[in-house]
């Protein structure tokens, strides 16, 4: 009988094991899992509205998140849930796709806890704490009336006094160099609650009421602002963190924000070879040149500083800088007629991209950036933001227009605009992933940006020597943005030693070195989100070219690389591999 019994419920466990198999198919899986991913964003996006906001989401304009303990543990929390709920997905089931979306998510979890419990940036960069931004998002916006937006700018300030003053709680041992980007970009970004916000409120069919309700709001926004950053200034910090990761926090973050298949010592060890190679190329075309500019000069024995001097030379061809936007503004739809008339790839006349001053908020970073909407959001303005030298002495202007000379300043606008991040951002949005757009993988962007400069004087844009020298100039930038964010955040590298490698071994100008070093103080492992994520990609065409030879398609290779939205490079190739078996 009890044999029996055993048999019996066997059978029963066999069944039902076999009916579980057959309901749950691969084409169910999949379709769970894109209930699962549409529920997944919507839960990200009720934890981070100004991600939301930022990604064209704004149905949650009107909350602005107060970054305290609670929050944190409420951000751990969903992190540790979802990592929990994607092990009812098995990879073997899953299309293609969904198993990068897989990935993607599975990554943007394991990040969030790095960031918490590991990075903990959050007690020594008083910059993450500004709410300029995403108030100055709402005032910009075309994707709502402005009266409906101004509402809820409205309801929005409620929480500024405790946003500023869960920072103040946070802060615990400030880096030096994030105290004082956030003292000038806090303040910086007053103009949204006073200028900017008046002149909203001129256009606005609001009631008197509210209109002065805003106003007394938008005074207590400001004495917030202006407290915390007094406050930052008095700050008795007599032992300040390094801004320094070290080798073990470098590593683990390169491989959380980059996800490429080589580790943070190949990559350095990759760019210090291809700085060597690029110095040869250097050498040769500057030798060529020597007689054009130089003319009687003897040339020295050095050949580092004989590249110099050609570049010099050259570097004293370029614009004004009152007319440094308006010559970018020229140049756009330049590149432009040249990638349509060589038929590099489809790129969209209907997506505006307007050239604008970078916003007072963002300023103290980098010298040129784009803003582009996000999947919800497509039809909104990509801004080219555009740093000014309003302010700076003569000497540093000087040196930053010899910097971004007129031949450098077309490799920018190449990188910044068409075909690079503009074009790429644009597939980005129209890519059938959300996960893909939202989680867009930063060395695959900056890769492709930095692929497009290449790949555009390969195919015959102003093809000159000093096109080629200023080129590969330009792309020893890349290569030593690697290798001085390496150094400088494992290595203890100096700022003289910094100097050195940006000015003499990368011919910067010095006020462009100077800005490198500021930022690599700011910001770590980014830096090398270019040099990686393109040697991955031109490697990655490179052996297509050589597998297919004369059926390679250039324009095919790209619009089918870019249709996979801004996933890791490792993830794209892999896929369009397998459809080319196919």
């Amino acid at each position: 009988m009890k044999k029996s019994i055993v048999s019996i419920l066997f059978l029963v466990l066999l069944f039902s094991c076999q009916k579980k198999e057959e309901a749950v198919t691969p084409k169910d899986l999949n379709k769970n899992f894109e209930n699962y991913k549409e529920n997944f964003v919507t839960s990200l996006w009720e934890l981070y509205p100004y991600w939301a906001a930022n990604q064209g989401y704004h149905k949650l304009d009107s909350v602005l998140v107060v970054s305290d303990s609670v929050y944190r543990k409420r951000q751990l929390d969903f992190a540790h849930a979802h990592l929990d709920s994607l092990q009812n997905y098995p990879l073997k089931n899953l299309s293609d796709n969904n198993i990068i979306d897989f990935y993607m998510i599975q990554n943007q979890l394991k990040s969030s806890i790095f960031y918490i419990n590991k990075l903990r940036s959050y007690e020594w960069n008083p910059a993450e704490y500004n709410v300029s931004g995403a108030f100055a998002e709402i005032l910009n916006g075309k994707y709502d009336d402005l009266d409906v937006r101004l509402h809820n700018f409205n309801i929005k300030m409620n929480a500024i006094p405790a946003y500023y003053e869960a920072a103040k709680a946070n802060i615990k041992n400030p880096t030096l160099e994030h105290t004082a980007l956030a003292i000038s970009q806090n303040l910086g970004g007053i103009s949204v609650f006073e200028k900017d916000l008046i002149a909203a409120l001129a256009k606005s069919k609001l009631s008197n009421a509210e209109k002065k309700e805003i106003r007394g709001k938008a005074k207590t926004a400001v004495n917030a602002i202006i407290v915390y950053t007094n406050w930052l200034k008095d700050l008795d910090n007599k032992t300040p963190r390094s801004f320094r990761l070290g080798s073990k926090l470098y590593a683990e973050k390169f491989d959380l924000d980059i996800q490429s298949s080589y580790s943070a010592d190949t990559i350095f060890k990759k760019a210090v070879d291809h700085k060597k190679d690029l110095h040869g190329k250097m050498f040769a075309l500057a030798d060529t040149l020597w007689p054009k500019y130089m003319k009687s000069t003897p040339k020295p024995a050095d050949k580092l500083q004989l590249i110099k001097m050609v570049i010099d030379k050259i570097s004293l061809q370029h614009t004004t800088p009152a007319k440094f936007q308006s010559e970018i503004e020229k140049q756009i739809p330049e590149l432009e007629a040249y990638v349509k008339e060589k038929d590099l790839l489809y790129i969209d006349p209907s997506k505006p991209l307007v050239v604008r001053k970078e916003p007072a908020y963002m300023a103290g970073v980098a010298g040129a950036s784009i803003s582009a909407p996000g999947p919800y959001d497509k039809n909104a303005n990509t801004y080219y933001n555009v740093g000014s030298m309003s302010g700076w002495s003569a000497e540093k202007s000087e040196s930053y227009l010899r910097e971004y000379n007129d031949y450098i300043l077309q490799i920018l606008n190449i990188h910044e605009a068409i075909p690079g991040h503009y074009t790429q951002l644009v597939y980005s949005n129209q890519s059938p992933s959300l996960i893909k757009a939202i989680f867009g993988n930063g060395a695959m962007v900056e890769g492709w940006a930095v692929y497009t400069e290449r790949m555009m004087l390969e195919s015959g844009y102003k093809n000159s020597a000093e096109m080629w020298l200023m080129y590969y100039k330009w792309n020893l930038r890349t290569t030593c943005n690697a290798i001085l964010d390496y150094s400088v955040h494992t290595k203890n590298m100096t700022k003289d030693e910094a100097m050195y490698l940006l000015i003499n071994e990368a011919f910067q100008q010095q006020a462009e070195a100077e800005g490198k070093w500021s930022r690599v103080n700011l910001s770590q492992v980014q830096l090398s989100s270019y040099f990686t994520g393109y040697t991955e990609i031109y490697d990655f065409r490179e052996m297509l070219k050589k597998e297919q030879g004369a059926t390679f398609n250039l324009k095919q290779f790209h619009e089918k690389f870019l249709s996979y939205g801004s996933a890791p490079v490792k993830y794209i190739k892999e896929l369009m591999l397998k459809e080319i078996k196919k």
